[in-house]
């Protein structure tokens, strides 16, 4: 989909600088505000202050100077960045994570416009760091409050396109590992936050569904032991067996598995946000948070959406009077989702889409 920026009345700026550090998903959301600034700016000097694992996803995009945090170096890895822009000076900074860590990361960029959240997003100091703040607005999806960061700068991004770089390698490795068109079903079953996770038996009961319709499925993930054991525990339940790829793709490996596959199954997590940059369509399992806040942005017609029922569940109250962004990460949230609801979603995609 085209970038379609409405035009600055404003000149542009030499440089700006982009603070967005993590995580996967959220700075996937970033990459549309970068298309839009290039767009409509393209002699803007852009930087981007981005997490080390967060750089192999989008560090190969042109016309960007990345600069990399280790936040797992602690203190070394902010002198690296402070040290990596000494002497440099910005025309303004995009402040685009509040946590503490960030915050006084965002100390070491000297900008004379410091453009952050609204009061109503704010924490962690937030507002001492920056002197300008995006619309106050409450109901939007992440990643169109991370677009109106340029609305400051006098431009309005109206549609979004991510074109993330996908290496000719990543491609082959994953025409080998799903060859042929078969219709394929990935299935990420963790989330970096363990309440969002399903639940082992429940996954490989919709795997062995799928199997049984005749398509593919692969079972992907990260190599962490967190992954390892899931992806463990759910090929343990399946009496089928799928695709085991955890822990062999990169990034950009799973960007291309993504490119090749129908549908990707998985909670709320960063592999949600990839796979919608690619265009595949994402069965969500939404619970512990709200899909229209942080589903995947283009498309959450497959997803399965238990936000409301957790919040009158967990909270004694429905999801219209929460604040907007309140996750409901409680020990078994997750359980409201069962798999009679995803195999609707499942075959509801495969009949829309010709595969049934």
């Amino acid at each position: 989909m085209p970038v379609d920026s409405s035009p600055s009345t404003l000149p542009a700026p030499a440089s700006l600088c982009l603070l967005r550090t993590s995580a996967i998903g959220d700075v996937t959301h970033v990459v549309p505000l970068v298309r839009t600034l290039q767009q409509a700016w393209p002699r803007t000097a852009l930087t981007w202050v981005v997490g080390k694992l967060e750089r192999k996803l989008v560090g190969d995009i042109e016309g960007v100077d990345f600069v990399t945090f280790d936040k797992g170096a602690g203190w070394a890895g902010m002198r690296a960045v402070w040290d990596a822009l000494h002497g440099r000076r910005f025309d303004a900074l995009l402040q685009m994570q509040v946590a503490a860590r960030s915050n006084l990361l965002s100390l070491g960029v000297r900008a004379a416009r410091r453009v952050g959240y609204d009061r109503a997003r704010s924490r962690d100091l937030h507002g001492l760091v920056v002197n300008e703040r995006i619309p106050a607005r409450t109901g939007e999806h992440v990643l169109d409050a991370m677009g109106s960061f340029c609305e400051p700068l006098g431009l309005k991004q109206t549609q979004v396109r991510w074109d993330i770089p996908i290496p000719e390698e990543a491609r082959v490795w994953a025409s080998e590992q799903l060859p042929g068109d078969t219709p394929t079903l990935l299935v990420s079953p963790t989330s970096s936050h363990a309440l969002r996770n399903w639940y082992p038996e429940r996954y490989a009961a919709v795997i062995d569904h799928a199997l049984a319709r005749g398509w593919r499925v692969a079972l992907v993930g990260g190599p962490s032991a967190g992954e390892r054991t899931m992806a463990d525990a759910v090929l343990a339940a399946c009496k089928r067996e799928p695709l085991d790829l955890t822990g062999k793709d990169t990034l950009k490996r799973m960007l291309a598995m993504c490119s090749r596959a129908q549908l990707l199954l998985t909670p709320d997590s960063g592999p949600m946000h990839m796979a919608n940059a690619v265009g595949t369509k994402v069965l969500g399992l939404h619970a512990a948070s709200n899909p229209n806040r942080s589903g995947p942005y283009s498309d959450r017609r497959w997803c399965v959406d238990k936000y409301d029922e957790a919040a009158r569940r967990f909270l004694g109250k429905p999801a219209s009077e929460l604040a907007w962004g309140t996750k409901i990460e409680r020990p078994g949230v997750m359980g409201l989702i069962g798999v009679d609801e995803v195999l609707e979603r499942f075959e509801a995609f495969a009949s829309s889409s010709g595969l049934a």
